[in-house]
């Protein structure tokens, strides 16, 4: 974990952010698909993120190793067959956040962030919803998008087509706590 934080660190002060960065350190993300046969659903609560309040460039970093499965079989093809793993260890998002948010003020705040989702070995363009709520303890940032595993060269057997989705609702939440 604290290697991501510092991969992070490192990026961000190449992009030139500075003393408006917040950092995350409890990134959850989880993905879902749903086929006739069975639904796949994982979680990580070991993700990473820094968010610059003043321009709204946003990094999200994810291990693919830390994705739970209800069941380990999943789990181990996910990371071997799938994901490769060991190939591609990481997922990350690089951006920005679209649209107004007065982060010195609470409130909730719809906007977007665009930016290159790498997965696999392969960047994408996205452009997600992003929902911000901002409190008094700190700034919760949130969205759910899909990925269709094509966009990213993940290859499905075709003796599993029919119990994998050809594309998968990703939802992350990041939560940054404020200095006081």
């Amino acid at each position: 974990m604290n290697r991501s934080i510092l991969i992070l660190a490192l990026v961000l002060a190449l992009t030139g952010v500075r003393a408006q960065t917040l950092i995350s350190k409890t990134v959850t993300t989880s993905f879902f698909s749903t086929t006739p046969i069975e639904d796949i659903e994982a979680i990580s609560k070991t993700g990473a993120s820094a968010l610059n309040t003043q321009t709204g460039d946003i990094v999200v970093k994810i291990s693919n190793t830390t994705f739970d499965f209800k069941k380990k079989m999943m789990q181990e093809h996910f990371n071997e067959n799938y994901m490769e793993s060991d190939k591609y260890p990481v997922s990350m998002f690089k951006g920005k956040i679209i649209g107004v948010v007065d982060y010195t003020k609470p409130g909730t705040y719809q906007v977007a962030a665009k930016g290159n989702l790498s997965i696999h070995g392969v960047t994408k363009n996205y452009e997600v919803p992003v929902k911000i709520m901002v409190t008094n303890n700190g700034i919760n940032a949130t969205t759910s998008f899909w990925v269709r595993m094509e966009d990213h060269k993940i290859k499905i057997p075709k003796i599993v087509i029919k119990n994998i989705a050809e594309a998968v609702e990703v939802k992350i939440s990041a939560l940054y706590q404020t200095k006081k």
